[in-house]
């Protein structure tokens, strides 16, 4: 399972892979082996690295808020590989996008400079990973603001590549 997850101003590409009892979860290319143990509805504990936590959910008006200890953290979850996922970040066109690599790559081809105007759904980037080419489009109607990855640079999975206003 490979999610996107927002926490403040950071998103991360997060892949989940079972185990037998135990997951190994990836961020951003890092791997860690997680020994996950459901204490009650919405509350977990998380072996990481001979460390116990424990992390509750709450989701309240449709924002989901993740508590770790102390801590709080408003958090976005989502399956790039959905379509309802895809469809709620579109509506969501306010402020800034970024435009994220969605796994290691190269950027082979970027269709635009910064200042253009772009719609929603138009190509922007395009990456090659695995022998394959992907073009990344615009999430909204914007203006480029920023390139952040020029062509013939690799880039890591979760790595913004575009911005748009």
């Amino acid at each position: 399972m490979i999610y996107e997850v927002t926490i403040g101003e950071k998103t991360r590409l997060v892949e989940l892979v079972r185990l037998g009892p135990n997951w190994l979860c990836k961020i951003d290319g890092r791997s860690f082996a997680l020994d996950v143990t459901s204490i009650q509805t919405n509350v977990l504990s998380l072996l990481v690295d001979g460390k116990s936590h424990e992390v509750k959910q709450d989701i309240i008006a449709g924002e989901t808020t993740i508590v770790v200890g102390h801590q709080q953290f408003s958090a976005i979850v989502r399956d790039p590989r959905s379509f309802r996922s895809r469809r709620r970040s579109e509506a969501s066109g306010s402020g800034p996008r970024k435009i994220t690599a969605p796994m290691p790559g190269k950027v082979v081809r970027v269709l635009v400079k910064i200042g253009e105007s772009v719609d929603a759904g138009q190509g922007v980037v395009i990456i090659e990973a695995m022998k394959m080419q992907n073009e990344l489009k615009s999430p909204k109607k914007g203006v480029v603001k920023k390139l952040h990855a020029p062509e013939g640079v690799l880039v890591e999975a979760g790595q913004t590549l575009v911005e748009i206003e």
